[in-house]
């Protein structure tokens, strides 16, 4: 940063100015840490000489705190796979079932927004299309901050509701699917190479929920990369050319996701392990009938509380799932 050339391109600057604050925060984190844990030590020395009932609750409160804070120290450092630290892409897809399943992904969409937002991370809305009578039928987040990816990474999946439906006039219990697709966000900082002929690109009106129109140009960007068959979408943008850019984005994210999943394929087949794709491999449960309960089928991790659950309150189901991995 010293460098007097530094300052030449603006957004790797940017990018060595990320990385220095955040060591900066790991480092201060474990600074203080540290002083919290000898000023235990010191109160714990005070209190085998002289018993005092309100310093005693004192420090029982304290080492409560400086665990958390010690177990989320412990989760920064743990986020070290190469794109663990970059923002996210969110997207989410109904399964069969029309509106049930549709307004049960506006309700995971309401999840992932109030729990970002508790992160202070910034959610952007790439793409939005909205159900015929309720919900959504597709929407694309962007989730920015650090280490967004490396949390959201523990969220990609097939999420599977059990209600009484409030679409069904009989009252009947359903249950619906909605699936995640969770990929890092990459600003050049990955090589991908992508032909331009493999490339149809069309562009649209965009509208936002409730079909309102945005505006009334054709900004709205959709890629399609005919190769592999995988559509990307952008209408957050008023220009063309911007759409355009943060398409290309979501659509090297998306080819390298795939690259990822083929190898982790082939790894799973020479080592005779069968990985199931598809509705049955849900990775959580959310039952609000007849009983209250969500439940990570990959940790067995399990709350009574589903209203929490549905607030933001996922951070013992990513915490579990990634410290799961990592014992692996």
């Amino acid at each position: 940063m010293s460098e007097p050339s530094f300052w030449d391109d603006q957004e790797s600057a940017q990018k060595v100015i990320n990385e220095a604050n955040a060591l900066k925060d790991l480092t201060n984190a474990f600074t203080d840490l540290n002083e919290r844990y000898e000023n235990l030590e010191v109160s714990h020395e005070l209190m085998k000489e002289e018993f005092d009932e309100d310093m005693m609750a004192d420090i029982e409160e304290e080492i409560q705190d400086l665990l958390k804070a010690f177990n989320q120290f412990e989760l920064n450092i743990l986020l070290s796979e190469p794109y663990d630290k970059n923002s996210a892409i969110l997207e989410l897809h109904p399964g069969a079932g029309g509106t049930e399943s549709q307004d049960w992904a506006s309700m995971l969409l309401r999840m992932y927004t109030r729990w970002a937002e508790s992160k202070g991370f910034k959610v952007e809305t790439l793409n939005y299309l909205a159900g015929d009578e309720a919900g959504v039928k597709s929407v694309t987040l962007l989730i920015k901050g650090h280490n967004a990816y490396g949390y959201l990474k523990a969220e990609k999946g097939v999420h599977r509701l059990v209600r009484i439906s409030p679409f069904d006039s009989s009252g009947r219990r359903h249950t619906s699917f909605v699936s995640c697709e969770i990929m890092p966000e990459f600003d050049g900082d990955i090589e991908i190479d992508i032909r331009t002929e493999d490339l149809k690109i069309d562009t649209y009106r965009a509208s936002g929920a409730g079909g309102q129109h945005i505006n009334t140009t054709d900004s709205a960007v959709r890629i399609t990369h005919i190769p592999t068959n995988v559509v990307v979408q952008c209408q957050s943008e008023r220009s063309q050319i911007k759409n355009r850019d943060q398409a290309m984005k979501m659509l090297k994210a998306k080819l390298y996701q795939k690259k990822i999943e083929e190898q982790e394929q082939q790894l799973a087949e020479i080592r005779g392990e069968q990985k199931e794709i598809g509705w049955g491999s849900q990775i959580r449960s959310y039952v609000f009938h007849p009983y209250s309960m969500v439940k990570d089928h990959r940790t067995n991790v399990e709350t009574g509380n589903t209203q929490s659950v549905m607030d933001g309150e996922l951070d013992p189901f990513i915490d579990a799932y990634l410290r799961s991995k990592i014992n692996h």
